[in-house]
């Protein structure tokens, strides 16, 4: 039989690993009597831990809000898991600082053991680039925005906002005579989706129906509606599959409609998921949706694809991609030479 302190430790420890406990789960767990739990409920309750306990046959006792954060009990694997998740932390602006002060904290109580073990596995890994692009830096999602949009998706309140996709924080990025866009939004707010180091809204008009996906750093939260919505599903997929299709064609600063001399399904089976969206046009020839936040990225994209493909915008893509094809004739010694012969190469 533990000890009696040690005893409410582990029994604090029981009741923050899920919602309820039966007193009897509890007693034979700890291997002590339903009246050793009430007693050590009690004393639980007098040290300041909101323990909420219903009655009958079918009683349990579950661990209930308090004025203030409990100490949290974790096992070991849990205690690596969050020190890992902690170091790992991207993508929200502000989450830095406050990961590494949870971090100092956790691994100042953790046993040298596991210490050296969370130092090994960050000493054994590197972390890639995050952007997607050569030259574009992942954006960061400020917390309040996130926690404002996340807070409306869960009370099902209506969600309104300015919604602003310029150019002027990322000069260059857009095609020429391309002007920043901006407006006001009225959503049904569904959910809110990570995805390639970027967080997405999927939202329903509710005057139209139409479903939209907003990344949410180019939000700007408006006064909250307070206005209730009855969700209605959203037809045909998930949301993770709808926000993949929907940035190829909406998400991103630059879009592109490439037409590939080659069945959607050869397509599909060279590209990632998040590549964008291929449309069938025959049993030789499709359309490949795709979108960056540079040209450079899309250029990359149709030219891994390893097929024959034409492209008609925009402008600023076709520039690059003709910069391109000359640096690479050069690269052969072919510029200027009709090396290559790239305009009989490419399909009528």
């Amino acid at each position: 039989m533990l000890e009696t302190s040690a005893r409410l430790l582990a029994l604090l420890s029981l009741l923050q690993s899920r919602p309820s406990w039966a007193g009897s789960e509890l007693a034979e767990r700890l291997g002590v009597s339903g009246r050793t739990i009430r007693n050590d409920i009690a004393r639980l309750r007098e040290l300041g831990y909101p323990v909420d306990a219903t009655r009958g046959t079918t009683g349990s006792y579950s661990l209930g809000a308090g004025t203030k954060l409990p100490p949290l009990l974790l096992d070991d694997e849990e205690a690596v898991a969050i020190a890992i998740g902690l170091r790992a932390a991207t993508g929200i602006s502000g989450i830095g600082d406050s990961s590494a002060q949870a971090l100092a904290k956790l691994e100042q109580v953790l046993p040298h053991r596991l210490r050296r073990q969370v130092a090994a596995i960050h000493q054994s890994t590197s972390q890639g680039p995050h952007n997607t692009g050569s030259n574009v830096e992942d954006p960061e999602v400020d917390a309040a925005v996130l926690a404002q949009i996340a807070t409306a998706v869960r009370d099902r309140e209506w969600f309104r906002f300015d919604y602003t996709t310029g150019a002027d924080d990322r000069p260059g990025e857009l095609p020429s005579g391309t002007a920043a866009t901006s407006g006001h939004k009225l959503v049904e707010p569904y959910r809110l989706v990570s995805w390639t180091r970027r967080w997405y809204l999927v939202g329903r008009d509710p005057q139209t129906g139409a479903w939209a996906t907003f990344r949410v750093d180019w939000i700007t939260p408006r006064m909250p509606t307070h206005r209730v919505f009855t969700p209605t599903p959203l037809p045909g997929l998930d949301y993770t599959s709808f926000v993949l299709r929907d940035v190829a064609s909406t998400g991103w600063k630059v879009h592109a409609r490439i037409t590939v001399f080659a069945s959607a399904q050869e397509v599909l089976s060279r590209i990632n998921a998040t590549v964008g969206v291929v449309e069938s046009v025959s049993d030789e020839q499709c359309v490949l949706v795709t979108g960056a936040d540079s040209l450079e990225t899309i250029a990359v994209y149709i030219g891994m694809l390893g097929l024959d493909f034409e492209v008609t915008g925009p402008p600023g893509l076709i520039d690059h991609l003709a910069v391109l094809g000359e640096r690479y004739l050069r690269s052969i010694g072919q510029a200027g030479k009709g090396g290559g012969d790239a305009d009989s190469a490419r399909r009528p």
